[in-house]
This record gives C-alpha cells, sequence and structure tokens, in this order.
C-alpha cells in the first residue's frame, strides 16, 4: 500500500505505517528529549527516553483521533479499510462515504471530540495526580498537543476534519455531496496557498508567522484538496447522465431469427471487428450472447440452414445494468468489479448496447469539446454583437 508498513490489526481494522513516520518519531523524540534535560534529576539516557515516550503518546493521541473516525463510521455501515500514520498525522480510509449530510458530519467530527476528550482527560490528570516534574510536564504537554490536534483539523478546508464538516453543511443546503467536495476543497486549496505564503516567508525572514512546517502543511493541503475537489467535480458531472447516455454507437446487437450467413454479411464482413454480439428477438428482449470465435466451428455449408437462436448462450447476469442507472454507479461497478463490459437494458428489458469503460471516457470528452464549442460560438457572438 504506497509503501507503507503493516503493523497488524487494531479492532479489525488493518493498521499502516509509512516510513516518513519514523522520520517524525526521530524528531519528536529528539525535540523532546532534549527540553527535557532541563530537569536535572534526569540523567543518562533518561530525557531521551521520556522524549521517545512523549513522541509515542502523541502519535497515539493521533491514533486515537482516527479511532474516533472510523467507530463512528462502521456504526454507519461502512468498512474501514486502513488506518495509517504518516509524516503529517495519521488518516483512516473509508470503504464508501456516508449517506446523508447528518452522517457525514458526526464521523468528521468524532476524531476532534476524540483529541478535546483526551485533552481534557490528560489535563485532569497533569492537575490533580501527584506526579514528578518531568511527568507532569510530559503529560501538560500531551495535553496541549491534543487541543491543537482538535483545533488544527477543524480548520474549514479539506483534506481536514473541518473540510469535511464544511462539506456536510454544504451537502445539506445543495442536496449534492459532490458539490459539498468541490466548495471544501476550494477553501482547501485556499488554505494551503495561505499556509504555503506565510512558510515561505518565514523562511525568508520576511515574516516571524510560520515555519518550514508551515511551508510542508500548506504543499499537503494544497495537493490534497485539489484532488478531492477535481475528483468530486469529475463525479458531479458523471452524476448527471445515466448508463443509455454512454452505450456504444452501433454496439454488437442482432436478431436472433438470421441465419450465420445473413448474420456474417450483414455484421461481421467489413464491419467493426467485435469479439462478441449480443443477440435479441424481434422485440430486443436479450435472448443470450454469441462468441465470433464460436461461428468457425460450424462449416460454412451450413451456415444458410443453422440459426443463431441455435447457437446463443445465456450472459452473465451480474452484467446487465438498468439504462437508468447513474452513470457514477456505473463507473465505481468498473472499479470495483471490474467488468469487460456491460449490457444496458431499458425498463421493460429491450437491449441498448454494449457500455465498456472506455465508453464514460470518451462520452465525457465528447461533452467537454461540446461545452467548448458552445463556450467559443458565445463568445464569438458577443465579439459581433461589441463590434
Amino acid at each position: 500500500m504506497n509503501g507503507n508498513i503493516r503493523i497488524g490489526n487494531l479492532f479489525g481494522i488493518p493498521f499502516f505505517i509509512n516510513p516518513s513516520w519514523f522520520f517524525v518519531l526521530g524528531l519528536v523524540t529528539w525535540s523532546y528529549g532534549s527540553g527535557l534535560t532541563r530537569f536535572p534529576e534526569l540523567t543518562g539516557i533518561m530525557p531521551w527516553f521520556l522524549g521517545l515516550v512523549t513522541a509515542l503518546l502523541l502519535f497515539s493521541s493521533v491514533l486515537a483521533h482516527e479511532l474516533g473516525h472510523s467507530f463512528v463510521a462502521i456504526r454507519q455501515g461502512i468498512p474501514v479499510k486502513s488506518i495509517t500514520l504518516f509524516i503529517f498525522g495519521g488518516l483512516a480510509t473509508l470503504e464508501k462515504e456516508s449517506e446523508s449530510p447528518f452522517q457525514a458530519f458526526s464521523v468528521a467530527v468524532a476524531g476532534p471530540l476524540v483529541s478535546v476528550l483526551l485533552y481534557g482527560l490528560f489535563s485532569f490528570i497533569a492537575a490533580t495526580v501527584p506526579l514528578s516534574l518531568p511527568l507532569k510536564a510530559i503529560i501538560s504537554l500531551v495535553a496541549y498537543i491534543n487541543l491543537v490536534l482538535a483545533l488544527f483539523n477543524m480548520i474549514p478546508g479539506l483534506p481536514l476534519d473541518g473540510g469535511n464538516v464544511l462539506k456536510a453543511i454544504v451537502w445539506k443546503v445543495t442536496g449534492n455531496p459532490n458539490k459539498g467536495v468541490i466548495f471544501a476543497g476550494r477553501v482547501g486549496q485556499v488554505i494551503g496557498w495561505i499556509a504555503i505564503s506565510l512558510g515561505i516567508m518565514s523562511v525568508l525572514g520576511i515574516s516571524q508567522v510560520g515555519s518550514i512546517w508551515t511551508l510542508l502543511i500548506g504543499a499537503f493541503l494544497l495537493r490534497n484538496a485539489g484532488f478531492a475537489a477535481q475528483s468530486a467535480q469529475v463525479q458531479d458531472k458523471l452524476s448527471q447522465y445515466t448508463a443509455k447516455d454512454a452505450v456504444i454507437e452501433n454496439s454488437p446487437v442482432a436478431e436472433n431469427n438470421l441465419s450465420i450467413r445473413e448474420f456474417v454479411n450483414n455484421y461481421v464482413i467489413g464491419k467493426q471487428q467485435w469479439r462478441k454480439f449480443l443477440i435479441v428477438d424481434s422485440d430486443r428482449q436479450l435472448a443470450g450472447e454469441i462468441e465470433i470465435a464460436e461461428l468457425n466451428k460450424i462449416p460454412t455449408s451450413q451456415w444458410n440452414d443453422v440459426y443463431l437462436n441455435e447457437l446463443i448462450e445465456p450472459v452473465d447476469q451480474a452484467n446487465i445494468i438498468a439504462a437508468e442507472t447513474s452513470l457514477l454507479e456505473v463507473a465505481k461497478d468498473f472499479e470495483v468489479n471490474s467488468p469487460r463490459e456491460l449490457i444496458v437494458v431499458g425498463d421493460t428489458g429491450e437491449v441498448y448496447g454494449l457500455l465498456e469503460k472506455s465508453s464514460i471516457i470518451n462520452l465525457m470528452a465528447k461533452q467537454e469539446q461540446e461545452q467548448e464549442r458552445s463556450f467559443k460560438s458565445q463568445s464569438d457572438r458577443e465579439e459581433v454583437l461589441q463590434s
């Protein structure tokens, strides 16, 4: 999984660590260990050991944050593919999106709520439990970091939790989850550019606000927010079309009352070469399919006497899809089940034709070209009117 190292399972959820995590673990251990050297009672390697403990507590807090998202998603019936710790924190990867804005909101806020609860727990321990000064400093630091983690993640831009909250709100207002992702993604890109600018000015000594980490986090936000917005735009376009819109023109469909000779003359010789044909009756109801290679098993001397309805084989029912199915759902079917092609049928069973993965790409490209031509024509008309 992208070079990630699988550690095991947590509550049945695959748990991975990105190699970048070890760099941050070492950096945090060194940073906090150096800070603990101010306590005279800590001698030898003890400051660095406690620095490692602090780093592990911080990453455990990040892990608890992601488990918060995961448990709420699981309660909604959404499988969690994995939890991964990496250089900028953690990521819980869900099998699918929530089915309603409120459910999406619940998953988004679960992580920050866990961080707030941990902040309260560690603050209570630091204030009430008699601890040595070094341990009190560690517990207080972990409490503070959990509060920062909660507040930082509530910044309203993807891919942060606050961006997912904003997505859910826009989804509720517009009724379209993709519009929520697009809007929250654009906000995330703006925040990313701001963070990058602050980071660059800090590195150049122009500003006291920000650091090299601000620059790196900004680049991370910009990249992921842009990807989320682009993906949502594609999904939004796909949701505007149905399976029948992407059916291959002149799909390989023939009637079952044809002889092999008629079929070969009318559909095979000099035509586009197809691996197989769908066979329908006079009402275009699906009767089955024929592999072109199977025709070679029949002597050509018999081609006038053998009809297609004698040769048809049943089709795989899993590859039949309703004509009014959203093209977005069709695309997901191709990604999940990887069928070679789908058979598109109407409400009364009539066959529209075949649909391949490339059909979706071709339809989107065609629509894009038509939009560009329409925009150009409109611009030309405006120029004529202005002149």
